[in-house]
């Protein structure tokens, strides 16, 4: 019983299980704001749209271990691979079979879904090949998958233009914050070529702050345009200010910088899920 339970829990810890739940709530996020209390007439849709979601994530997650294999003997020794407990081909083959099945759910939904699947692989498969060690394309690559999951979060119910504005504020946040985790771990990255080892310090500092202003100043529209109630802009306003705090502090503490970013993240999809409400 031991032993088929460390083989079960060597998958569970491949496919990091609590970040594709995480993403299947991100999916979600993205139909409530699409649909709002009409969600539930979409079950069917969901529940394939959060398939594909999971199995994306444990494919990424998997092929992330067998690019980074040799990295992790040292940085994490317990991971699947360094310890011994998955071999690397297997790894890879449950990364392809998982992208696969991604893709396959993603044809019982409509072809903007299935749009959408298929440039999320592409760009992880570019990711891991090649923008990882760029620096700033890798941190545009993550923003751009993060926007994804919530704009396929609306293309699953037919509702794509009202998720473009948390598409944009999650990717323009992440960026922000991919950024800024860059300048936090610029000592320790010496196989990749970011952008605070480009420009320095100073410099990516100011870049890491413009896509959170940004996103700050974009997350008024919903309010704005008539989409979202009043209740969405006070909870917003929060959020706002917390990302606000999140591009002055950073100058002088990254680490608190790119956590303050996270709770700002955070809070804003609390208003969104407001929002939903009418």
């Amino acid at each position: 019983m031991e032993s088929r339970c460390c083989g079960v829990n060597r998958y569970l810890q491949l496919f990091r299980i609590g970040n594709c739940l995480m993403g299947v709530v991100g999916l979600m996020m993205g139909v409530w704001v699409a649909v709002g209390t009409e969600a539930p007439d979409f079950w069917y849709e969901i529940l394939i749209g959060s398939g594909v979601v999971f199995f994306f994530i444990a494919g990424g997650n998997s092929l992330n271990d067998f690019v980074d294999r040799e990295v992790d003997r040292a940085a994490h020794p317990e991971r699947p691979i360094p310890s011994g407990r998955l071999s690397p081909r297997r790894v890879l083959r449950i990364s392809g079979i998982c992208f696969a099945v991604s893709f396959a759910m993603s044809l019982f939904l409509d072809s903007a879904s299935t749009l959408v699947v298929v440039v999320a692989i592409a760009l992880m498969l570019l990711y891991e090949a090649k923008t990882k060690k760029a620096g700033l394309s890798g941190n545009i690559n993550i923003a751009l998958l993060t926007s994804m999951l919530f704009l396929l979060g609306g293309t699953i119910v037919g509702g794509l233009e009202r998720t473009f504005v948390l598409a944009a504020l999650a990717g323009l946040a992440t960026l922000g914050r991919e950024i800024i985790k860059d300048i936090e771990d610029m000592d320790s990255d010496f196989d990749r070529l970011t952008l605070p080892k480009r420009v320095g310090k100073e410099r990516a500092h100011m870049v890491a702050a413009v896509p959170i202003i940004v996103a700050v100043i974009l997350s008024l529209w919903p309010y704005l345009d008539g989409t979202f109630s009043i209740w969405y802009l006070g909870v917003v306003l929060v959020a706002d200010a917390i990302f606000i705090y999140a591009a002055v502090v950073q100058f002088r503490n990254p680490r608190q910088g790119q956590k303050f970013a996270k709770y700002g993240m955070m809070v804003a999809l609390v208003a969104f899920l407001l929002g939903g409400f009418q």
